[in-house]
């Protein structure tokens, strides 16, 4: 999957394309990640890239053109990359708190794309002309505010690679984490048997893979309805799920 960054501080991305799962799909070529600098694409000895805001107020605007040509440059990367660019395959799309909330079921449908061009925002903000012209989706990765959009390019890319074929080691991993069956993740447990008094769930010792799955699930289905009891109030359990959801009074 192909992913260009537009971005005034691309040595960032060293954080996440030199470590973990992230750097070892890219350094296995799963996936391929372009650094582009809207400073390349100025024309002034400053390399500027912001302006004062018209009308007034606090701050700078990142101006248009330079990104423009920024991202420019970004589609003809993907088309050279084999990404259906006119198509929609690779979208350009804008990390901002004004944008969708970034969900588990969005991240899902994200590695069917060729790739995006992901825009990191600073200061002020960008232009809209800039945006209305060229942003095919904005997201968002909570209600607050951070100082650019390369921290939360960088937890898109984190949540949409490791969902690629063959990028986890263990791609059952992926599939029984928080929010992709609409439950929170269970509790797990590993060596120790005993830790300073506290001892693993026998169910879990038992090897009975029917008893350790219904386990789960109701340790699920319990923490969710504690702490996110907006997700526990959507979830539609499944026929097997119903039967054992009858049995969440006796759980330990």
């Amino acid at each position: 999957m192909f992913f260009a960054v537009i971005s005034i501080f691309p040595e960032m991305f060293c954080a996440i394309s030199d470590y973990g799962v992230v750097g070892r799909a890219l350094k296995n070529q799963q996936a391929t990640l372009q650094l582009i600098n809207p400073r390349d694409f100025t024309n002034d000895n400053y390399r500027r890239i912001d302006e004062r805001p018209f009308g007034g107020g606090p701050g700078m605007v990142m101006m248009a053109q330079p990104l423009e040509k920024a991202i420019l440059y970004a589609k003809e990367l993907a088309l050279a990359a084999g990404c259906d660019v006119a198509g929609g395959g690779c979208p350009v799309v804008y990390l901002s708190p004004q944008g969708r909330t970034l969900t588990e079921s969005m991240v899902a449908d994200m590695p069917k794309l060729d790739g995006m061009i992901l825009l990191c925002g600073r200061y002020e903000g960008i232009d809209e002309r800039l945006l209305q012209r060229y942003v095919e989706l904005e997201i968002s990765i909570g209600d607050y505010v951070l100082t650019g959009g390369e921290l939360p390019a960088m937890v898109l890319m984190d949540s949409v690679i490791r969902r690629l074929p063959a990028v986890m080691s263990d791609e059952a991993s992926a599939q029984q984490d928080s929010f992709v069956d609409g439950l929170l993740d269970c509790p797990h447990y590993t060596k120790p048997l005993d830790f300073h008094g506290d001892m693993v769930p026998e169910v879990l010792l038992s090897g009975h893979h029917a008893n350790i799955a219904k386990w789960r699930f109701l340790q699920q289905v319990k923490r969710t309805q504690l702490r996110r009891p907006d997700l526990w109030r959507a979830f539609v359990p499944t026929k097997q799920q119903a039967k054992w959801l009858k049995d969440l009074e006796s759980l330990d």
